[in-house]
């Protein structure tokens, strides 16, 4: 039985010390039975959320959120253009945690409802950019979970290998997945803060001068460094605002050039396909494993003749012009998986139980199955899966007030070019001041084309250099 509102209040007042309740109601907006849930107001004029869980893959969410939130210091939440939950207390009830976050106010949209154009699409596209360009000592120092290109990589040939072995997954998607696992250009790129795997759906919106901008983010359980594809993937979703929502994303980002990144993350979303193959044959459940092949020979066709990236040989010419430009997605399909076996509940606690059941495997078979890439047994798997679409909205109480955040000072480097243009104007200075006024003039007219000699022969190494290590990637 459902915990009642006025139960739920009673576990605020245990697990926030000194506060009163002074009214509580039931949250059911997006409530999909893995949380009793209620609304709650404090004497102290705050609106706060507690939530208990009804399942196990619930309860490992739920404690990952709150690890995560206490990770995000003041100063770290002054890097987002959007409200964080701050955790509140927490408590046991009925032996399992209760959480209690504060309210964030706003309403939100599902990817396939996203609509082009500014506002909605450009406000998530930025969003996600200021995400993944949070530092990831944020991660590291919490202890949460850090993944490789490397390992994601052997995951996604893992998975490639388990559908594979269920004799059932079309021969053209085998194909088409296995030769994006073992192009090394696909898998060159730059870790990053992740929530691996947000939705769309994971935002909440206000409506600012009659446009729609986000404010806020609620779902945090996945907070960790790994591909910053797994958070673009749900894009294979929302065909009408894909190419605004990259590219708001491409241009707020401040990090090199990730020019497959929305390659990999049309990857994702395709295996979402293959992780519910395996899940239904791993369970020995017909209905979901042909439900999933039913799915799976869709994709085929619909990606017959394609893939996810090509063998054309890119030269430095071009390879520089790639770089200017926002990579365009290849094959617009909507990947969402609106059937009515698909479970996202039932995936999820099967991921779970994988992450668990991989724990001290040595991961040598894997190896061989990613090409000799090596793979971390602890690995967690990339991305939560794609649901049906669901309603766009939800009306919202009175919003909480903004909370104030420490203001943030970003140090900027000194170049070791302009150290050393510096330091060669110095010495001449230097020198024209033991030589008296004459030398003085001449010291003087030294050092300035030394410096301007300096500096010139720095910009050319530095050409040099890009050009190099440009080529020897690409040839790589």
């Amino acid at each position: 039985m459902a915990r009642s509102p006025l139960t739920l209040a009673a576990a605020v007042t245990a697990a926030v010390p000194r506060v009163g309740v002074v009214a509580a109601g039931d949250l059911t907006e997006r409530s999909t039975g893995r949380y009793d849930s209620a609304i709650i107001d404090l004497d102290d004029g705050r609106r706060a959320v507690i939530r208990v869980p009804v399942e196990a893959s619930a309860a490992a969410d739920l404690a990952a959120q709150v690890r995560a939130l206490r990770a995000l210091t003041p100063g770290v939440r002054a890097l987002l253009p959007f409200r964080v939950p701050d955790v509140l207390g927490e408590t046991v009830l009925d032996g399992a945690l209760a959480a209690v976050e504060t309210y964030v106010p706003g309403y939100r949209v599902d990817a396939a409802h996203v609509p082009a154009g500014p506002g909605a699409a450009t406000s998530l596209g930025e969003a996600l950019a200021a995400l993944h360009a949070l530092p990831t000592s944020v991660v590291r120092d919490a202890g949460l979970p850090v993944r490789s290109p490397a390992h994601i990589r052997a995951d996604v040939a893992r998975l490639v290998a388990r559908a594979e072995g269920t004799k059932v997954l079309p021969a053209a998607l085998a194909t088409r997945w296995r030769a994006a696992s073992e192009a090394s250009d696909m898998w060159q790129f730059e870790a990053t803060v992740t929530l691996d795997g947000v939705s769309a759906s994971s935002f909440l919106y206000e409506d600012v001068s009659d446009a729609p901008v986000i404010t806020g983010l609620l779902e945090w359980h996945g907070l960790s460094v790994g591909d910053p594809a797994s958070d673009l993937q749900w894009l294979a979703s929302a065909p009408e605002a894909a190419d605004d929502v990259f590219a708001a994303y491409t241009a707020r980002s401040d990090r090199a050039p990730d020019a497959l990144v929305r390659e990999r993350a049309r990857l994702y979303a395709e295996l979402e396909f293959a992780k519910w193959l395996v899940h239904g044959h791993d369970n020995d459940d017909a209905r979901v494993v042909d439900d999933a092949v039913a799915l799976l020979e869709s994709l085929a066709a619909n990606v017959a003749g394609s893939a996810l990236i090509t063998d054309t040989p890119v030269d430095v010419e071009g390879a520089l012009a790639l770089l200017g430009r926002v990579p365009q997605s290849r094959v617009e399909v909507d990947t969402s998986m609106q059937t009515d076996a698909y479970d996202p509940e039932q995936l999820s606690q099967w991921i779970a139980d994988e992450d668990a059941a991989r724990e001290g495997d040595d991961g040598a078979d894997l190896a061989v199955a990613a090409g000799a890439v090596d793979v971390d047994p602890n690995a967690t798997a990339p991305i939560e899966p794609l649901g049906a679409a669901a309603s766009t909205s939800h009306p919202v109480p009175a919003p909480l007030a903004a909370a104030s955040s420490d203001e943030v000072d970003a140090a900027r480097g000194v170049s070791d070019a302009a150290r050393g243009v510096s330091d060669v104007a110095a010495e001449g200075v230097s020198d024209a001041e033991r030589g008296g006024s004459d030398d003085a003039e001449r010291a003087g007219s030294d050092a300035e084309r030394a410096v301007s000699d300096d500096a010139a022969d720095a910009a050319s190494d530095a050409e040099r250099a890009s050009d190099a290590a440009l080529r020897r990637w690409l040839a790589d």
